[in-house]
């Protein structure tokens, strides 16, 4: 067969593939659905059951992230599924990976007796060290509006919310399911004053 037969067959298969391609994926949006409203949330899973004494807070914790951001959902990891999010609780300062985390990948949260000892909010604590499995930094020193503030804001302090600026970084970290190809830092921050 003429290399000029070749090209053409090839071309008008490779116009068939991309033609049925197109046809699949371009369903019409229900109505009254944005196409901001249809894209997927990245699901993390997370794994408390070595975080005894924390439940509350981490449950907490959990809720005010997945009440603020739409991008990223978190979600209990089954019994002996692998979790995204590992969390511990320890004796020490309250410490976690910098994110933000992948879907399959893991990073480690570690929620320290030694912050509530001094007199820190359980569920400010579980919720700022969530903020940084999903990729916040601390912003120390800062004020109780900003939960990445951590401890510089003080122990008065029971602000487990994120503000404006800490859900549009994540939005954005996870946007599209974006954050399958944004690095992790792998950075453990330790939230000690």
């Amino acid at each position: 067969m003429p290399l000029g037969t070749w090209l053409k067959a090839g071309t008008s298969a490779a116009a068939l593939v991309l033609a049925m391609a197109g046809a699949a994926t371009a369903a019409p949006a229900p109505a009254g659905e944005s196409s901001a409203a249809q894209a997927a949330a990245v699901t993390l899973r997370y794994d408390d059951s070595r975080a005894g004494g924390w439940e509350a807070a981490i449950a907490a914790g959990v809720a005010s992230w997945n009440a603020n951001v739409s991008n990223v959902h978190l979600v209990e990891a089954a019994p002996g599924t692998v979790a995204e999010i590992v969390i511990v609780a320890t004796t020490g300062w309250p410490q976690a990976t910098l994110g933000p985390v992948r879907p399959g990948r893991q990073v480690r949260v570690e929620l320290g007796s030694q912050a509530v000892d001094q007199g820190y909010d359980k569920t400010r604590i579980a919720a700022h060290e969530l903020g940084h499995s999903l990729g916040l930094p601390d912003t120390k020193p800062g004020p109780c509006s900003q939960l990445m503030s951590g401890s510089s804001a003080g122990t008065a302090c029971t602000n487990a919310t994120p503000n404006a600026t800490e859900r549009s970084r994540v939005q954005s970290a996870y946007a599209s399911g974006i954050a399958a190809l944004v690095p992790t830092d792998g950075r453990i921050l330790v939230d000690a004053p």
